[in-house]
């Protein structure tokens, strides 16, 4: 949960077996219409089916998930999820100077910016991959201007 201009915000975060962030959704309920939503958005993302799905317990999920794709196995056991918990701190140091977002377009595209940066670091695209991790970023970024 993110605070968005003194609200907290709820944020829908879907990442892969290797930790690339597939998609982000900010939300004002944690509904299943937002669920649904942000599933939809993130399967069309992915275009394949997972095996696996692992969200916290919340009980809206199952039915949301049997209705978009109802082989795939829900994880929602303890400490599974640890993987999508532990990348929030990093944004939050991140938004601490920024004192905070103010609506929810510019919390949708912060977050999602910051999750392909960190997709970047992580080496997860190909462009950038040949410098050294601490330079990637900036390379990336260069190999990006020239081709546009």
């Amino acid at each position: 949960m993110y605070k968005v201009n003194g609200v907290w915000r709820y944020v829908y975060r879907a990442i892969d077996q290797q930790g690339q962030v597939i998609d982000v959704l900010v939300s004002a309920r944690r509904d299943a219409a937002a669920a649904r939503r942000f599933f939809h958005r993130a399967l069309r993302t992915l275009k394949v089916t997972p095996a696996e799905v692992v969200t916290d317990a919340s009980p809206v999920y199952p039915a949301v998930l049997d209705g978009l794709v109802p082989s795939p196995w829900h994880h929602v056991e303890r400490y599974a999820n640890n993987p999508v918990e532990a990348d929030h701190s990093q944004l939050k140091h991140r938004l601490r100077p920024m004192r905070g977002l103010r609506t929810d377009r510019t919390a949708q595209v912060i977050i999602a910016g910051h999750a392909f940066i960190q997709n970047l670091r992580r080496g997860h695209y190909e462009v950038g991959q040949e410098a050294p991790p601490k330079r990637r970023v900036a390379t990336a970024f260069t190999e990006l201007a020239r081709a546009i």
